[in-house]
């Protein structure tokens, strides 16, 4: 008979509920950065803009989401959160290597989209590893 599974560590859901807001703040980002694109340098936001930027973040953010996804499969043995970081980091990754200059909108698209797949990998992680288990434990 197996133990029951223990709670995730604070560490576990600090770092899913972090990933899944960035994420989504990302999302937001790209999606808008085409049309704020020129207000940025007027309100000190320019490095927003920069491609460097974008790239360093997609790869901290899949970074993030691995780990985060890896360490809650340890305790739910479900793939299902994968389904969703897969195609998402697959979408940012191709977003980020789009020519921006001639496929703006095509480049906005396909990170605003990966990102939300990235957020929603982090939710749906977080949701399988808060799964109530009934034991001697619960008081109801």
């Amino acid at each position: 008979m197996s133990s029951p599974p223990t709670r995730p560590s604070w560490f576990a859901r600090l770092a899913d509920r972090f990933g899944a807001t960035v994420s989504f703040l990302c999302a937001v980002h790209c999606a808008l950065l085409p049309l704020v694109i020129a207000a940025l340098p007027m309100l000190g936001l320019g490095f927003l803009a920069d491609h460097r930027f974008e790239r360093v973040f997609v790869v901290f953010a899949g970074v993030l989401a691995l780990s985060s996804l890896l360490v809650g499969f340890r305790r739910h043995q479900s793939f299902r959160a994968f389904w969703f970081l897969v195609p998402g980091i697959v979408l940012l990754l191709s977003g980020i290597v789009v020519d921006v200059d001639h496929a703006a909108v095509g480049h906005a698209v396909l990170v605003s989209i990966g990102g939300v797949l990235v957020a929603l990998a982090h939710v749906v992680n977080l949701r399988l590893a808060h799964v109530h288990v009934h034991d001697e434990c619960c008081g109801h």
